[in-house]
């Protein structure tokens, strides 16, 4: 599934990019567009929705902020955002690689230049595959970047990642996510999963991680601070 938004203006500009995607991508490539007709919408779209979006089309000349100024906004929560910057202008020169553009389109956007993109797009996508963590429920799908996660919280059959940012909540098994996350994640609890470079105080019974405190079970009491305090050597360890 490719999460994709378009950033333009015009609608006319819009409605031409969405029918070329929609040509290009095949129907078992899964796809969601979303339209946004101002940097300041996107904004506040992208504050509110972390990880909703895979690839993001900026055209250059909003009105209003510029797309450039929406890109350095968004750049300050999202690193992971794939940017490809839509100019009118073929001569139009701007310091893409100051917000980690991929790349930069002109109108009218032919369509064997944006399928060159979106087939780098896949390919970065693949590569990133074991630094993410897909969530998928009843609103849509998010990859999480694995780093971005504090820990998880597992209620019955519904489990919640925590990170900096918000919350995302799916139905499944604690174990079985602790198996497809890997290293860098300890299981502290038959409740909790923590992501052992989050944690920023060790003691006997509990952690801290950013301003919460989670509790160690007994039973995964040696095993869980053996793992946390060697992943901490070298740096300060509170007991």
């Amino acid at each position: 599934m490719l999460r994709i938004g378009i950033c333009d203006d015009e609608l006319a500009a819009r409605d031409a990019l969405r029918l070329s995607l929609e040509r290009l991508l095949r129907e078992d490539d899964g796809k969601v567009l979303y339209d946004f007709s101002s940097g300041e919408g996107v904004v506040k779209w992208l504050a509110k929705h972390s990880g909703e979006l895979d690839l993001l089309f900026l055209d250059v000349e909003l009105g209003g902020i510029s797309g450039m100024e929406a890109a350095k906004q968004i750049r300050l929560r999202d690193t992971n955002l794939m940017l490809v910057f839509v100019t009118g202008y073929a001569d139009f020169v701007f310091d893409g690689y100051a917000v980690g553009a991929m790349d930069y389109l002109v109108k009218p956007i032919k369509e064997d230049k944006l399928s060159q993109v979106l087939v780098r797009v896949q390919k970065l996508l693949e590569c990133r595959k074991p630094q993410t963590f897909i969530v998928q429920n009843s609103e849509g799908l998010y990859r999480i970047v694995k780093k971005d996660i504090l820990y998880l919280c597992s209620d019955r059959r519904l489990v919640k990642v925590l990170t900096r940012d918000r919350e995302f909540s799916f139905y499944g098994k604690l174990d079985e996510v602790e198996s497809s996350l890997g290293s860098g994640f300890v299981r502290i609890h038959q409740r909790y999963l923590v992501r052992a470079e989050a944690v920023l105080k060790i003691e006997k019974n509990n952690v801290t991680i950013s301003d919460t405190r989670l509790p160690i079970s007994r039973a995964l009491q040696k095993s869980a601070m053996t793992a946390l305090a060697r992943n901490m050597i070298g740096g300060d360890i509170q007991w």
